[in-house]
């Protein structure tokens, strides 16, 4: 469809309002954008991005219980080597690809919550990550995420931000579904802009319209010149923070290390997005796990640190917590195959500016298993209590099903009345 400043608003605003949106115009403006509305922008805010290790982490090679001979017992061809460990205690360890991270750790931008599970472990990818997804399992009513939950407690987004957002070509993450707000997926940054000729034209018409439009009685079309103005600031923003954003720190050229840079740019852009989701695939290491693990580790470890330190060069450290996980870690034994196989409990990592650094929960015996796995020390959702209450600031027990205490993961905790 082509847009020149000649044509008629009468007829742009007839063809919008009977299009299937508000903002009805096509593929030139990303649908994320047809959410816009009059969002203030927060820039104090804190925002929350996960990082889902999908495939089902080993945990026990991650963080490594160094000091215990049932490991090695367990695993005499995968346990990694005792001066290969980068030690965090007298007990525990990161695998030797977690260099980055570890620095982080020793900076005190690091939690790791050891032995995270949940009762009755299912050891399918699907249903277990259902599990996370949702905080509830099949045979209950499961149409919306824990994270769509918390969006719907959410002023409605009116501004041509949006409220959470999910980057990356796979299938958007249950944790986002929500019956109140769309989320999109982007898979680039060039995704969030007019781009091209068809843009430029699109965004003078545009802004014509809004400008010489008088002021609409009509609620819908005054609904209609609000989104359009919204939508091209926030294009506008965007476009300014691919154009300008400078780092002195190089991101891995990995696919998390493109992600998360993305995220930098639209935070540093001043975008009042609360969440956003990212994926790490491949943690299903049941064969030849030694090299496929070590690489992953390092994307993630380097990815994220990289990131963290980002956000603090640009004065967002303290805003914005990184949150990875995965929906199970593997068994305790190694198999015939040089790899591991789905387990329980595994565990949970939070980096920022904001947290209480170190290690939380008591490592899970090696030896009293269930089924060959470790026992979980550590229910899932109190990470998430921890995370709506005392970062997000909100209540979780509506959010996750029930009352679940909050771990203490966070320095500044909100309103204690909450949760």
């Amino acid at each position: 469809m082509f847009f020149s400043d000649s044509t008629s608003r009468r007829r742009f605003l007839r063809s919008s309002i009977g299009g299937a949106t508000a903002v009805g115009i096509g593929a030139a403006i990303p649908d994320c954008f047809l959410q816009a509305s009059e969002r203030a922008l927060h820039a104090s805010e804190r925002i929350l991005v996960v990082v889902q290790m999908t495939g089902g982490n080993d945990g026990l090679n991650t963080v490594i219980p160094y000091a215990n001979d049932d490991y090695r017992s367990a695993r005499p061809k995968l346990a990694i080597p005792d001066a290969d460990v980068l030690k965090c205690s007298d007990e525990l360890g990161f695998h030797p690809s977690m260099s980055s991270m570890r620095q982080l750790f020793e900076d005190g931008k690091m939690t790791v919550v050891c032995g995270v599970g949940y009762d009755q472990p299912n050891r399918s990818h699907f249903e277990s990550m259902d599990i996370w997804h949702t905080c509830r399992r099949k045979n209950e009513l499961r149409d919306d995420g824990w994270l769509g939950r918390f969006l719907a407690t959410q002023d409605r987004p009116v501004g041509g931000d949006v409220l959470a957002l999910h980057l990356g070509q796979e299938k958007q993450p249950f944790a986002l579904a929500s019956n109140r707000v769309r989320v999109p997926t982007i898979r680039e940054l060039a995704e969030f802009q007019l781009r091209g000729q068809k843009g430029k034209a699109l965004s003078r018409f545009l802004t014509k319209s809004v400008e010489q439009a008088p002021a609409q009685s009509d609620d819908l079309l005054k609904f209609l010149q609000s989104s359009t103005a919204s939508a091209l600031e926030a294009s506008q923003r965007v476009t300014e923070a691919s154009q300008d954003y400078r780092s002195e720190l190089r991101y891995p050229e990995t696919s998390l290390g493109k992600k998360l840079r993305v995220i930098a740019q639209l935070i540093d852009a001043g975008l009042s997005t609360r969440v956003y989701y990212v994926q790490l695939d491949g943690f299903d290491t049941h064969a030849n796990q030694p090299n496929t693990h070590a690489i992953l580790l390092r994307e993630w470890s380097d990815a994220v640190s990289t990131f963290i330190r980002d956000l603090e060069g640009h004065h967002h450290g303290d805003r914005v917590c990184v949150m990875t996980f995965s929906e199970f870690g593997r068994r305790v034994a190694e198999n015939a195959s040089q790899g591991t196989d789905h387990g329980a409990a595994g565990p949970m990592f939070l980096c920022g500016g904001g947290l209480v650094p170190g290690i939380i929960g008591g490592y899970a015996s090696l030896t009293d298993l269930q089924d060959g796995d470790l026992k979980h020390q550590t229910d899932f959702r109190q990470v998430y209590a921890a995370v709506l209450r005392s970062w997000l600031g909100v209540d979780p027990a509506a959010i996750l099903g029930g009352q679940y205490a909050p771990l203490p993961l966070f320095a500044s905790m909100a309103d204690p009345t909450l949760g």
